[in-house]
Protein backbone atom coordinates (compact mmCIF):
# COMPACT_ATOMS: atom_id res chain seq x y z
CA UNK A 1 0.00 0.00 0.00
CA UNK A 2 0.85 3.46 -0.94
CA UNK A 3 0.07 7.18 0.91
CA UNK A 4 0.72 10.00 -0.71
CA UNK A 5 0.97 13.30 0.94
CA UNK A 6 1.23 15.98 -1.14
CA UNK A 7 4.44 17.99 -1.00
CA UNK A 8 5.68 16.53 2.43
CA UNK A 9 6.04 12.56 2.74
CA UNK A 10 5.33 9.62 0.89
CA UNK A 11 5.02 5.87 2.53
CA UNK A 12 5.90 2.93 0.28
CA UNK A 13 5.77 -0.93 1.65
CA UNK A 14 7.75 -0.64 5.08
CA UNK A 15 9.88 2.50 4.46
CA UNK A 16 9.01 6.21 3.59
CA UNK A 17 10.71 8.98 1.57
CA UNK A 18 10.65 12.85 2.43
CA UNK A 19 9.34 14.41 -0.43
CA UNK A 20 9.67 18.35 0.70
CA UNK A 21 8.82 21.24 -1.24
CA UNK A 22 11.23 24.05 -1.74
CA UNK A 23 10.33 27.37 -0.03
CA UNK A 24 8.70 29.75 -1.73
CA UNK A 25 9.87 33.08 -0.28
CA UNK A 26 13.28 33.52 0.78
CA UNK A 27 14.97 32.34 3.60
CA UNK A 28 18.37 34.46 3.55
CA UNK A 29 19.61 37.61 3.03
CA UNK A 30 22.92 38.39 1.32
CA UNK A 31 24.73 41.41 1.73
CA UNK A 32 27.53 42.22 -0.87
CA UNK A 33 30.88 44.45 -1.25
CA UNK A 34 30.22 47.55 0.60
CA UNK A 35 33.27 50.27 2.15
CA UNK A 36 34.49 49.45 5.27
CA UNK A 37 37.17 52.76 4.35
CA UNK A 38 38.88 54.01 1.23
CA UNK A 39 38.22 51.45 -1.72
CA UNK A 40 35.54 48.69 -1.50
CA UNK A 41 35.72 44.51 -0.46
CA UNK A 42 34.61 41.56 -1.85
CA UNK A 43 32.77 40.38 1.37
CA UNK A 44 29.67 38.75 1.15
CA UNK A 45 27.84 38.04 4.52
CA UNK A 46 24.49 36.17 4.85
CA UNK A 47 21.94 36.41 7.19
CA UNK A 48 19.75 33.30 7.92
CA UNK A 49 16.06 34.46 8.67
CA UNK A 50 15.26 32.28 10.80
CA UNK A 51 18.04 32.69 12.92
CA UNK A 52 18.57 36.23 12.21
CA UNK A 53 19.71 36.96 16.17
CA UNK A 54 23.12 35.45 15.26
CA UNK A 55 26.33 37.01 13.55
CA UNK A 56 26.04 37.18 10.09
CA UNK A 57 28.31 34.49 8.18
CA UNK A 58 31.27 35.24 5.88
CA UNK A 59 30.59 33.40 2.21
CA UNK A 60 32.36 33.20 -0.93
CA UNK A 61 33.52 36.67 -2.01
CA UNK A 62 32.61 38.51 -5.13
CA UNK A 63 35.06 38.40 -8.26
CA UNK A 64 36.22 41.94 -7.59
CA UNK A 65 35.91 44.64 -4.71
CA UNK A 66 32.45 46.65 -5.00
CA UNK A 67 30.69 49.64 -3.25
CA UNK A 68 28.33 52.04 -4.70
CA UNK A 69 26.54 48.94 -6.55
CA UNK A 70 22.74 47.79 -6.57
CA UNK A 71 21.73 44.13 -6.87
CA UNK A 72 18.87 42.30 -6.98
CA UNK A 73 17.83 38.47 -7.94
CA UNK A 74 15.82 35.18 -7.95
CA UNK A 75 15.41 32.94 -5.34
CA UNK A 76 18.49 31.08 -6.60
CA UNK A 77 20.60 33.45 -7.57
CA UNK A 78 21.47 37.26 -6.68
CA UNK A 79 23.12 39.95 -9.71
CA UNK A 80 25.04 43.09 -8.49
CA UNK A 81 26.23 45.49 -10.75
CA UNK A 82 27.51 48.62 -11.72
CA UNK A 83 29.57 50.29 -9.00
CA UNK A 84 33.12 51.57 -7.80
CA UNK A 85 35.84 49.19 -7.13
CA UNK A 86 38.61 51.01 -5.80
CA UNK A 87 40.04 54.53 -4.03
CA UNK A 88 39.62 56.16 -7.86
CA UNK A 89 36.30 56.98 -7.69
CA UNK A 90 35.89 54.97 -11.03
CA UNK A 91 32.47 53.33 -12.57
CA UNK A 92 32.11 50.37 -13.67
CA UNK A 93 29.33 47.97 -15.88
CA UNK A 94 30.45 44.82 -14.53
CA UNK A 95 27.88 42.53 -13.10
CA UNK A 96 28.62 39.44 -11.09
CA UNK A 97 25.97 36.59 -9.94
CA UNK A 98 26.28 34.72 -6.57
CA UNK A 99 24.52 31.14 -6.88
CA UNK A 100 23.17 30.69 -3.09
CA UNK A 101 23.56 27.33 -3.07
CA UNK A 102 27.15 27.28 -3.39
CA UNK A 103 27.39 30.41 -2.10
CA UNK A 104 30.81 29.73 -0.22
CA UNK A 105 32.25 29.95 -4.15
CA UNK A 106 33.46 33.12 -5.63
CA UNK A 107 30.70 35.15 -7.52
CA UNK A 108 31.31 34.68 -11.44
CA UNK A 109 31.32 37.49 -13.69
CA UNK A 110 28.76 37.95 -16.43
CA UNK A 111 28.13 40.55 -19.17
CA UNK A 112 27.97 43.85 -18.26
CA UNK A 113 24.96 46.81 -18.20
CA UNK A 114 24.92 48.86 -20.82
CA UNK A 115 26.60 51.86 -19.31
CA UNK A 116 29.04 52.32 -16.38
CA UNK A 117 27.78 54.29 -12.53
CA UNK A 118 28.06 54.04 -9.52
CA UNK A 119 24.84 54.64 -7.43
CA UNK A 120 22.10 52.92 -9.47
CA UNK A 121 18.99 51.12 -8.15
CA UNK A 122 18.04 47.60 -9.30
CA UNK A 123 14.94 45.55 -8.80
CA UNK A 124 13.63 42.73 -11.08
CA UNK A 125 10.78 39.61 -11.42
CA UNK A 126 11.97 36.15 -11.64
CA UNK A 127 13.22 36.41 -15.18
CA UNK A 128 14.84 40.34 -15.49
CA UNK A 129 16.38 42.76 -13.82
CA UNK A 130 16.74 46.28 -14.21
CA UNK A 131 19.27 48.73 -13.36
CA UNK A 132 18.34 52.09 -13.54
CA UNK A 133 20.10 55.50 -12.78
CA UNK A 134 23.56 56.44 -11.26
CA UNK A 135 26.40 58.22 -11.01
CA UNK A 136 29.81 59.37 -12.92
CA UNK A 137 32.72 61.16 -11.60
CA UNK A 138 32.30 63.91 -12.71
CA UNK A 139 29.44 63.79 -11.14
CA UNK A 140 26.94 63.52 -13.83
CA UNK A 141 23.69 61.54 -12.77
CA UNK A 142 21.46 59.08 -15.55
CA UNK A 143 17.88 58.80 -16.29
CA UNK A 144 19.23 55.15 -18.38
CA UNK A 145 18.00 52.28 -17.69
CA UNK A 146 19.78 48.51 -18.61
CA UNK A 147 17.30 45.49 -18.18
CA UNK A 148 19.22 41.87 -17.69
CA UNK A 149 17.93 38.68 -18.88
CA UNK A 150 18.58 36.18 -16.57
CA UNK A 151 18.51 33.04 -18.81
CA UNK A 152 21.25 34.99 -21.47
CA UNK A 153 22.96 37.28 -18.64
CA UNK A 154 26.75 36.20 -20.31
CA UNK A 155 24.89 39.46 -22.88
CA UNK A 156 25.11 42.78 -22.63
CA UNK A 157 22.26 44.62 -20.79
CA UNK A 158 19.63 46.47 -23.37
CA UNK A 159 18.67 49.86 -22.70
CA UNK A 160 14.75 50.37 -22.15
CA UNK A 161 13.10 53.40 -21.68
CA UNK A 162 14.27 55.67 -19.52
CA UNK A 163 13.15 56.91 -16.26
CA UNK A 164 11.60 60.74 -15.70
CA UNK A 165 14.74 62.29 -14.33
CA UNK A 166 18.28 61.61 -13.74
CA UNK A 167 18.39 59.75 -10.46
CA UNK A 168 21.56 58.95 -8.38
CA UNK A 169 22.06 57.51 -4.44
CA UNK A 170 18.46 56.31 -4.58
CA UNK A 171 16.53 52.89 -4.05
CA UNK A 172 14.04 50.81 -5.63
CA UNK A 173 11.16 47.83 -4.68
CA UNK A 174 8.77 45.72 -6.60
CA UNK A 175 5.61 43.79 -6.58
CA UNK A 176 7.29 41.33 -8.00
CA UNK A 177 5.55 40.80 -10.95
CA UNK A 178 4.41 44.08 -12.85
CA UNK A 179 6.01 47.57 -11.53
CA UNK A 180 9.29 48.55 -10.05
CA UNK A 181 9.53 51.87 -8.14
CA UNK A 182 12.56 53.79 -8.16
CA UNK A 183 12.54 56.42 -5.33
CA UNK A 184 15.81 59.52 -4.29
CA UNK A 185 15.61 62.63 -3.25
CA UNK A 186 11.63 63.22 -3.07
CA UNK A 187 10.81 61.92 -6.28
CA UNK A 188 9.34 58.43 -7.00
CA UNK A 189 9.17 57.12 -10.67
CA UNK A 190 7.28 53.47 -11.55
CA UNK A 191 8.26 51.27 -14.13
CA UNK A 192 6.02 49.22 -16.43
CA UNK A 193 7.55 45.70 -16.91
CA UNK A 194 5.65 44.60 -19.54
CA UNK A 195 6.17 48.01 -21.85
CA UNK A 196 9.76 48.88 -20.31
CA UNK A 197 10.69 51.03 -23.47
CA UNK A 198 8.08 53.38 -22.44
CA UNK A 199 9.54 56.49 -20.31
CA UNK A 200 9.06 55.91 -16.41
CA UNK A 201 5.61 57.41 -14.90
CA UNK A 202 6.06 59.92 -11.73
CA UNK A 203 4.19 59.11 -8.89
CA UNK A 204 3.90 60.46 -5.70
CA UNK A 205 6.42 61.97 -3.55
CA UNK A 206 8.56 60.46 -0.56
CA UNK A 207 7.74 62.72 2.44
CA UNK A 208 11.48 63.41 3.31
CA UNK A 209 14.13 64.04 0.88
CA UNK A 210 16.32 61.46 0.97
CA UNK A 211 19.74 59.97 -1.06
CA UNK A 212 21.62 56.96 -0.04
CA UNK A 213 18.86 55.10 1.72
CA UNK A 214 17.73 51.81 1.39
CA UNK A 215 14.48 50.01 -0.15
CA UNK A 216 12.87 46.95 0.09
CA UNK A 217 9.05 45.43 0.02
CA UNK A 218 6.47 42.99 -0.48
CA UNK A 219 3.58 42.65 -3.36
CA UNK A 220 1.73 45.53 -1.79
CA UNK A 221 3.64 48.05 -0.01
CA UNK A 222 6.98 48.99 -0.22
CA UNK A 223 9.71 50.74 2.75
CA UNK A 224 12.15 53.17 1.81
CA UNK A 225 14.76 53.92 4.88
CA UNK A 226 17.58 55.94 6.35
CA UNK A 227 19.79 58.16 3.62
CA UNK A 228 21.40 61.74 3.60
CA UNK A 229 21.34 64.71 4.07
CA UNK A 230 22.62 64.34 7.63
CA UNK A 231 22.02 60.83 9.11
CA UNK A 232 18.21 59.77 8.76
CA UNK A 233 16.90 56.81 10.98
CA UNK A 234 13.19 57.77 8.72
CA UNK A 235 11.28 54.90 7.71
CA UNK A 236 8.76 55.90 4.63
CA UNK A 237 6.41 53.64 2.77
CA UNK A 238 4.59 53.53 -0.48
CA UNK A 239 1.20 51.59 -0.96
CA UNK A 240 1.63 50.66 -4.64
CA UNK A 241 -2.26 50.87 -4.44
CA UNK A 242 -2.19 54.44 -3.98
CA UNK A 243 1.33 55.38 -5.01
CA UNK A 244 0.65 58.73 -6.44
CA UNK A 245 0.00 59.24 -2.86
CA UNK A 246 3.03 61.16 -0.49
CA UNK A 247 4.72 58.34 1.20
CA UNK A 248 3.89 57.77 5.03
CA UNK A 249 6.24 57.95 7.68
CA UNK A 250 6.41 54.75 9.87
CA UNK A 251 8.77 53.81 12.82
CA UNK A 252 11.97 54.62 12.92
CA UNK A 253 15.36 52.41 11.89
CA UNK A 254 17.41 52.08 15.94
CA UNK A 255 20.52 54.09 14.51
CA UNK A 256 20.26 56.83 11.45
CA UNK A 257 22.74 56.34 8.85
CA UNK A 258 22.94 56.45 5.31
CA UNK A 259 24.21 53.90 2.73
CA UNK A 260 22.69 50.89 4.40
CA UNK A 261 20.97 47.97 2.46
CA UNK A 262 18.03 46.23 2.91
CA UNK A 263 16.81 42.52 1.85
CA UNK A 264 13.00 40.99 2.69
CA UNK A 265 10.96 37.28 3.51
CA UNK A 266 8.50 39.25 0.66
CA UNK A 267 5.91 38.95 3.57
CA UNK A 268 6.47 39.54 6.60
CA UNK A 269 9.98 41.21 7.67
CA UNK A 270 12.45 43.76 5.59
CA UNK A 271 16.16 43.71 7.06
CA UNK A 272 18.15 47.10 7.06
CA UNK A 273 21.88 46.18 7.53
CA UNK A 274 24.87 48.18 7.48
CA UNK A 275 25.39 52.17 6.78
CA UNK A 276 27.52 55.25 7.74
CA UNK A 277 26.78 56.99 10.89
CA UNK A 278 27.74 60.32 13.01
CA UNK A 279 28.68 58.78 16.26
CA UNK A 280 32.49 58.32 16.34
CA UNK A 281 34.70 56.10 16.72
CA UNK A 282 32.70 53.58 14.88
CA UNK A 283 31.30 54.88 12.15
CA UNK A 284 30.61 52.46 9.61
CA UNK A 285 28.04 50.13 11.34
CA UNK A 286 27.53 46.73 11.44
CA UNK A 287 23.91 46.83 12.66
CA UNK A 288 21.14 44.79 11.28
CA UNK A 289 17.28 46.18 12.21
CA UNK A 290 14.75 44.39 11.37
CA UNK A 291 11.11 46.05 10.75
CA UNK A 292 7.77 43.57 11.07
CA UNK A 293 5.63 44.98 7.86
CA UNK A 294 2.37 44.40 10.01
CA UNK A 295 3.84 46.96 12.75
CA UNK A 296 5.47 49.13 11.06
CA UNK A 297 4.93 52.09 13.30
CA UNK A 298 7.06 50.33 16.19
CA UNK A 299 10.45 51.30 16.38
CA UNK A 300 12.80 48.61 14.29
CA UNK A 301 14.05 45.71 16.43
CA UNK A 302 18.00 45.51 16.39
CA UNK A 303 19.10 41.43 15.23
CA UNK A 304 22.32 40.12 15.08
CA UNK A 305 25.26 41.83 13.20
CA UNK A 306 26.85 41.70 10.01
CA UNK A 307 30.15 41.39 11.57
CA UNK A 308 31.68 44.45 10.07
CA UNK A 309 31.42 47.40 10.04
CA UNK A 310 30.31 48.31 6.12
CA UNK A 311 28.61 51.21 4.44
CA UNK A 312 27.56 51.88 0.46
CA UNK A 313 26.95 47.77 0.14
CA UNK A 314 24.32 46.13 -1.54
CA UNK A 315 21.98 43.21 -0.90
CA UNK A 316 19.96 40.61 -2.52
CA UNK A 317 17.16 37.75 -0.89
CA UNK A 318 17.16 34.16 -1.56
CA UNK A 319 16.57 30.48 -0.68
CA UNK A 320 19.72 29.35 1.72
Amino acid sequence: MSVTFSGAFTFTGGGFTASLAPPSTPTAGWFLGGQPGPGGVSTVSRITYATDTATATVRGPLSANAYRAAATGTLDYGWLGGGSTDTSNNVVSRIMRSTYATDTATAVDRGPLSYSAHSPAATGTDTYGWWAGGITPAPASFSTVSRITYSTDTNTGTTRGPLTQNFGAFAASTDGTTYGWYAGGVAVNRITFATDTDTASSRGALSVSSSYLAGTGTSTDGWFAGGQPGYKSTVQRINYATDTATASIRGPLTVARFGLAASTDNSTYGWFSGGYTENAPAGWKSTVNRITYATDTDTASTRGSLGRGTYLLSASSGIQ
